[in-house]
């Protein structure tokens, strides 16, 4: 493959490569609120460019994912089409000897499924959707791996990557386990972390043959609007000066839809609402809540009539957010 055909995730999401976390947050979410096919309806550019800032995002923002990627980065593509590296190349010290396949390479360079080499105990794991029948298996819950290194069983663990959409009213994967084929059902309410496990679907043990259990865990794609806060849903809502002053009624979105909120007279930036039950199916049932943070976004472009308000208002306004600053002292 020629080096051309490299993705470049760093200028896809325009920043440079000594990049903090949070400038790569800032951002993606800039370019996902761009181009969001919710924003360019029928735009198959803007919704090219969207996946791509996607798939950026994912490798970035994760540490793991971001120091593998600057190592290898430039056989990316390559591993993906499932082409060899040429013997030649410099893969920065690393041996290959050491991996059944390529793919197996590919798949700890990822994160995806764990690494497929011996050494780790694991094996490796790729999927697609599927509409088959679901196989059984636990719900989210903090599953403790047992000692792979006694030989009595052989647990696995894999990463199944899903958007929020997926984790919010759930989905059936299908995972491929070598030549093995299993179906899963992944159900709503799944949040970044939660591990489900698929019973006897794991490594087989050299002592006994009996089979342990696959662990998956769930890692959420970027979203362009929801993030999550620890257990709690959240997003930024951008308001004007003048709701923020009078107080309004606004539409924000939530993961099944639009609903009416209404700001408090004197909503300040930086302040969260709580919208009771919109927010992340639980896993014992209902709703949990959605937390919108308010952003008083000032207007760049002011009209003549506009700026004329403004300065009026200025000139006749008696508040002062900034008078206690004058006790401040060392």
């Amino acid at each position: 493959m020629a080096t051309t055909d490299f993705k470049d995730y760093y200028a896809i999401l325009g920043v440079s490569k000594t990049a903090s976390s949070e400038e790569i947050k800032q951002a993606f979410r800039k370019l996902a609120r761009k181009y969001h096919p919710d924003v360019n309806p029928n735009n198959k550019q803007a919704e090219a460019r969207f996946k791509e800032i996607n798939e950026a995002y994912e490798v970035l923002s994760d540490a793991d994912k971001r120091k593998k990627y600057d190592q290898f980065g430039q056989y990316w593509k390559q591993a993906s089409e499932g082409v060899s590296p040429n013997a030649g190349a410099d893969m920065g010290g690393v041996d290959f000897s050491d991996y059944g396949s390529f793919d197996e390479f590919i798949n700890e360079l990822l994160g995806r499924f764990g690494g497929g080499n011996s050494r780790g105990g694991r094996q490796t794991y790729s999927y697609r959707t599927s509409t088959g029948a679901p196989s059984g298996f636990g719900g989210f819950n903090d599953f403790g791996f047992q000692d792979v290194g006694n030989g009595a069983v052989q647990d696995s663990e894999a990463t199944i990557p899903l958007t929020f959409a997926e984790a919010f009213n759930g989905v059936q994967k299908q995972l491929s386990l070598g030549n093995e084929v299993i179906d899963v059902r992944i159900p709503a309410g799944a949040k970044p972390g939660s591990r489900l496990r698929v019973r006897g679907k794991g490594l087989v043990s050299s002592v006994n043959q009996q089979r342990g259990d696959l662990y998956l865990k769930v890692e959420l794609q970027p979203h362009s609007f929801f993030q999550f806060e620890g257990d709690n849903l959240v997003c930024e809502v951008p308001i004007t000066p003048d709701e923020a002053v009078l107080g309004v009624s606004i539409e924000v979105p939530t993961p099944d839809g639009m609903v009416n909120v209404k700001l408090p007279v004197g909503v300040r930036s930086g302040q969260s609402l709580r919208l009771r039950g919109k927010g992340w199916p639980e896993t014992r049932g209902g709703r949990g809540d959605l937390l919108a943070k308010i952003v008083i976004a000032p207007p760049k472009d002011l009209s003549p009539q506009e700026r004329e308000y403004y300065e009026k208002i200025r000139a006749i306004r008696t508040f002062n957010p900034r008078s206690h600053l004058l006790q401040v002292k060392l």
